[in-house]
């Protein structure tokens, strides 16, 4: 019998296709140059679908998991450690309108923690471009399959960790471990540059190995066969960067999505909150592509903050004792990246460097 999760789970994989369908179809018919308007406002339609969601879990959230008895309810805190107490309470309809409230925050919390995890991703994204030498008019179409990509692996490592997670609770202290050692690192190397080696990235030396690959561009194509060549199939350099990118966000999945999994246990919200960020993605790359500058303190919350959920997964016990719930998470990220935006504006970067590097990704002349 199919149930109600794989349902409502199969419909919203296909929602997403859809979007990436007509994405794909209609609007990336052609390759080109994203300007800053066009990201905008794609920035704001996925945000508005990601907080449309929100609202949907916060009136309907309970028909994910076919809640509709107080035992149901426990049973799910029981399971993925809602940081709800229903102890004593007989009224039905208000313990479901908690639970349902509670899930849709800790959605939005996992939200709002991938997306800003996302810009650091971001940056990254941006040096690979550069280094790599591709085209502006090429970028959209490169994100558009690692994004792609980036679902299906997400999907995998996700429910593979709930399923870890629910049979061996320590590996929670694992992921607390490890990411107050990556936010204590990230701090420490806060004001190191950035580089990626097209020549020595670990992608490009395997892709050499194993698979032909051409040395020129062709366009916007990921692979061609060469006609003077007996119509041998070659792959292009961008297929390399797109494979670079998939990497990237292999990387930064092993902090993220841990991260994620501080707020809520529960791996279809941990799922849901992943996508309707990295669908964002792109949009958020030509954004901040062109307002890096805008950005100088956010490696520090966002180290700040890594570190801020490693030790609230290591404490979680002496948390949860003291009546620490996901606002309280929410209200701590939400002030830890509010202080390091305005940090930001307030005293900008006013590096050469990095004013040359924006003019190069955006074309904009730089002084």
């Amino acid at each position: 019998m199919i149930s109600s999760e794989h349902l409502i789970f199969a419909g919203f994989l296909v929602f997403i296709a859809a979007i990436l369908a007509l994405d794909l179809g209609i609007f990336d018919r052609k390759s080109h140059e994203v300007k800053f308007r066009e990201a905008l406002i794609w920035t704001f339609i996925w945000v508005s679908f990601a907080l449309g969601f929100y609202f949907l879990l916060l009136y309907f959230g309970d028909r994910l998991h076919a809640v509709k008895t107080i035992q149901d309810v426990q049973s799910r805190i029981d399971t993925y450690g809602h940081s709800i107490s229903i102890l004593g309470m007989t009224d039905t309809h208000e313990v479901i309108r908690m639970y349902r409230q509670n899930m849709a925050l800790e959605y939005i919390t996992g939200y709002l923690i991938e997306y800003m995890l996302s810009v650091d991703n971001v940056f990254v994204m941006i040096l690979v471009f550069l280094s790599f030498g591709v085209q502006k008019m090429y970028y959209k179409r490169v994100l558009m399959w690692g994004i792609i990509g980036a679902v299906i692996m997400r999907f995998i490592f996700i429910f593979t960790s709930a399923a870890l997670i629910q049979r061996f609770e320590w590996i929670l202290y694992l992921f607390g471990a490890f990411l107050v050692f990556t936010g204590i690192k990230m701090f420490l190397e806060r004001n190191k540059e950035d580089k990626v080696d097209p020549e020595h990235h670990p992608v490009v030396k395997i892709v050499s190995r194993y698979l032909p690959v051409h040395p020129t561009y062709f366009r916007q194509h990921f692979w061609f066969r060469n006609k003077h060549d007996n119509m041998r199939l070659y792959f292009t350099p961008l297929f390399v960067v797109l494979l670079v990118i998939e990497f990237t966000d292999v990387i930064f999945a092993v902090d993220s999505v841990p991260a994620i999994f501080s707020i809520t246990q529960d791996p279809y919200i941990v799922f849901f909150s992943n996508i309707f960020a990295i669908m964002g993605l792109r949009s958020l790359f030509f954004v901040v592509a062109h307002v890096i500058n805008m950005f100088r303190f956010l490696k520090h919350g966002l180290a700040i903050l890594l570190s801020f959920i490693g030790f609230k997964m290591l404490l979680h016990g002496p948390l949860d004792a003291v009546g620490f719930t996901t606002v309280h998470s929410l209200l701590v990220i939400i002030g830890i990246l509010g202080t390091s935006v305005a940090a930001s504006l307030i005293w900008p970067d006013r590096s050469r460097k990095k004013r040359k590097a924006v003019g190069e990704l955006t074309g904009e002349k730089t002084l």
